[in-house]
């Protein structure tokens, strides 16, 4: 362990404080980098969209270890002699996650950068436990980049979900769609006219189409980013940020496995039952005790996946 001496500047409360630099276990070659010296890790999401990994906490993990270390670690800092009965990390994280002990999760940060049709960007900002900050149209001119759904993603409007989209549409209708894009697209010549006459960028900016890309730094901890991703892979979100949900889950799977895996079973594959569900399976019954049309058309759903529909 090395001493160093924190030098006065105009900060005099720092003053004779000393930093003791503590040098890894086996040296600075016991420990490798999670991004394997990589500046970025980036996934191209649809024509012009991007989802990049620009960073993680813990960046340096002993050689052969994961982000999944860090989560230990704090777990067993919190819990002390409790986790002795936990025989190995895997069953550690497995346990956590089985338990809702969700705090040693949010040790682990991950630091992305994102381009996403504003339309997008506009559900994700729904999730308000990150770190945000967005590209400026009233600072810079917006790039000529616009989303635009492949012919079989243009779709009727669900009659189940309200949000949603369903069967195929009639070609004139996918048509008559496509060139209202046109229009919509035609409109960023303008603006840039209307911005080189002089017309400040905040102004301008507001006739651009939700189909135009903005693009942002988002840094979020693993805990978060979890439910983030449960929320926006599952079929009832969007088809276009689903897209980017899962380049997001494929960019940190390799960085805490062990999680991810956990993740899966506990949550993103699983299923939750209601109480009135728990009812109805201990009386054999179909139908729930509710009027709800809803709750019962999600019970037969769950019924079939459990093998009990008839």
């Amino acid at each position: 362990m090395q001493g160093v001496e924190v030098k006065q500047g105009s900060a005099a409360m720092t003053a004779g404080v000393t930093v003791q630099r503590v040098e890894p276990e086996g040296g600075a070659s016991s420990w490798s980098d999670l991004m394997g010296g990589a500046a970025r890790l980036d996934v191209a999401v649809h024509d012009h969209g991007l989802c990049s990994l620009i960073d993680v906490m813990p960046r340096l993990v002993p050689t052969g270890a994961t982000a999944d270390q860090a989560i230990v670690q704090a777990a067993r800092v919190s819990y002390g002699a409790g986790t002795k009965k936990v025989n190995e990390d895997r069953g550690l994280i497995r346990y956590l996650l089985r338990h809702r002990h969700t705090t040693p999760f949010e040790m682990v940060e991950f630091k992305f950068h994102v381009r996403m049709p504003i339309f997008v960007a506009r559900q994700w900002i729904r999730h308000r436990t990150a770190n945000v900050n967005e590209y400026s149209a009233r600072y810079s001119i917006v790039p000529d980049r616009f989303y635009r759904p492949s012919r079989d993603d243009i779709r009727q409007q669900s009659k189940a979900n309200r949000q949603g989209r369903d069967e195929p549409i009639d070609d004139a209708t996918a048509d008559a769609f496509l060139r209202y894009l046109d229009r919509a697209e035609a409109l960023h010549e303008e603006y840039l006219k209307l911005t080189e006459q002089g017309l400040a960028r905040e102004i301008a900016r507001i006739g651009l189409p939700q189909s135009v890309y903005t693009e942002w730094y988002w840094k979020i901890d693993l805990h978060n980013l979890l439910r983030f991703l449960a929320l926006r892979i599952d079929e009832h979100a969007q088809q276009e940020i689903r897209d980017f949900a899962r380049a997001m889950l494929a960019l940190i799977e390799p960085m805490c496995p062990w999680t991810i895996e956990a993740w899966r079973d506990y949550e993103l594959e699983s299923m939750r039952l209601t109480r009135l569900e728990i009812e109805a399976i201990r009386a054999g019954a179909v139908s729930l005790r509710t009027d709800n049309k809803r709750e019962q058309a999600e019970w037969d759903a769950k019924r079939a996946r459990l093998g009990l529909a008839n």
